[in-house]
């Protein structure tokens, strides 16, 4: 997934140095709404990036596409009027996170804009106009239908219009929650760690690769392979505030004292910096966890499964007072698919906990297990079933939720198709000739048929 990640990216950035020669060469003004316009090359960029993403183009691509771009327009033109706040900071700060992304993956500046054909900052002028229109249609889209609710009494109507065959057929889905404690090192293992960290500090500062040793010795499997590379910025916040706040504090080439975070210890040098951008490198030990720390952690975790069996405290309670996984404090512990929905598969759960639930039933918590997490940290879990359901064909008994949900996004979409019958005849449109025969854009305009 992550190669077909950078493989696209890489795809984009060479075709924005494409597009360029592109309007020159087929540059026309094909769509006028209000003061705005859709070029023709926009619009075949638009077909070849959806090629790219792995969508599905129509057939009459051009006709559809141009027809979604017009209504973008009017959007965009009634967010303006409107004065939706979108500032020039919110449009700036997410070009920078796109082009902080293509650093990190393309592993630097230069080898960014060798791709690109083009400067940052020329890039981030490509960005910036459709960025900011994107930004103001998708405002004005959710003010449309800020207000639209959904009723049970529509929710059934709905439910009722949908063919007995075309219901939807669900797997066995699960809700799944977890307590996770991280035992901590005991003080020789973590002295022992520092002491590491020291001797490879001592080691650089002698004229030994910093790049080599986080090769060999660094626990960061994010970073192991390419010497403990990152490129950082001082307002990101997914970075550990300790380890960023040391970073910043260093000089180009200086190596820090050992620092804690919450992932381990860390030395860490600092690349170049401009700004608030850096590059950096830095190696993590993690202090060795031994089995009377997870026998503890087991122990501590009986203790909290007789307070939920006995009723002393609800799971939630629990997770919050006790859970060391940062992101169960966000879902209440419970587990979500990539969607963000706590109704799970068996296949977005991992192998450990699928042998866990296989005897629980609803309601049940199973007793706690020691695991390692997919940085190789060693833990201790508890595991909550809350709910399960059989494989079955699509009911409000069951999936009211779900279909509730289809209804309101079909509400909503009838809104926002009223919204653009009401106002595109209020706006000034000029169609060009080559589209004026499309289906879509004669409906949608009220252009005669020719």
């Amino acid at each position: 997934m992550r190669k077909a990640i950078i493989f696209f990216f890489s795809i984009l950035l060479v075709n924005m140095a494409q597009a360029q020669q592109a309007k020159v060469l087929v540059d026309k003004i094909v769509g006028i709404l209000g003061d705005k316009i859709v070029l023709k090359s926009d619009l075949l960029n638009y077909i070849d990036d959806m090629k790219r993403r792995g969508g599905e183009v129509p057939a009459d691509a051009e006709c559809v596409l141009l027809e979604r771009m017009l209504m973008d327009k009017a959007l965009v033109l009634q967010a303006e009027k409107d004065s939706l706040p979108i500032s020039d900071e919110e449009v700036e700060a997410e070009i920078d996170q796109r082009i902080r992304y293509f650093i990190m993956e393309f592993g630097g500046k230069e080898a960014v804009e060798q791709v690109a054909g083009r400067t940052i900052f020329q890039m981030k002028e490509d960005f910036r106009q459709s960025v900011k229109e994107r930004r103001l249609a998708d405002a004005m889209r959710a003010k449309i239908v800020e207000f639209i609710k959904i009723t049970p009494q529509e929710t059934k109507v709905y439910y009722d219009k949908i063919p007995k065959d075309s219901l939807r057929f669900y797997e066995t889905e699960l809700v799944v929650g977890e307590i996770i404690l991280y035992p901590k090192a005991g003080r020789e293992l973590e002295k022992f760690a520092i002491d590491e960290l020291a001797d490879y500090k001592r080691q650089i500062e002698s004229g030994k690769s910093f790049e080599n040793l986080a090769r060999l010795y660094s626990e960061d499997p994010g970073s192991k392979a390419n010497g403990g590379r990152y490129e950082i910025n001082k307002n990101e916040k997914q970075w550990d505030p300790d380890f960023k706040s040391a970073a910043f504090r260093l000089k180009d080439g200086q190596v820090s004292p050992v620092i804690k975070s919450k992932f381990g210890y860390h030395i860490i040098q600092m690349v170049s910096r401009n700004g608030e951008d850096a590059v950096i490198r830095h190696i993590l030990r993690i202090p060795e966890v031994t089995q009377e720390e997870i026998d503890q952690a087991l122990s501590k975790m009986d203790t909290i499964r007789s307070k939920l069996i006995a009723g002393n405290m609800s799971f939630g309670e629990a997770v919050e007072k006790f859970s060391d996984d940062e992101n169960s404090k966000f879902t209440a512990g419970l587990k979500m698919d990539q969607s963000g929905s706590t109704s799970v598969t068996i296949d977005a759960l991992d192998k450990d906990i699928v042998k866990q639930i296989g005897s629980l039933k609803i309601g049940e918590y199973s007793k706690p297990i020691a695991f390692q997490d997919e940085r190789g940290k060693k833990g201790v879990r508890l595991i909550y079933l809350q709910n399960k359901t059989a494989p079955h064909r699509e009911n409000l008994r069951d999936d009211y939720n779900k279909v509730a949900m289809r209804a309101l996004e079909e509400k909503k979409n009838l809104a926002i198709e009223k919204w653009f019958q009401s106002r595109l005849p209020t706006y000034y449109t000029m169609i060009d000739a080559e589209y004026q025969s499309c289906p879509a854009i004669q409906t949608t305009f009220k252009i005669a048929a020719k």
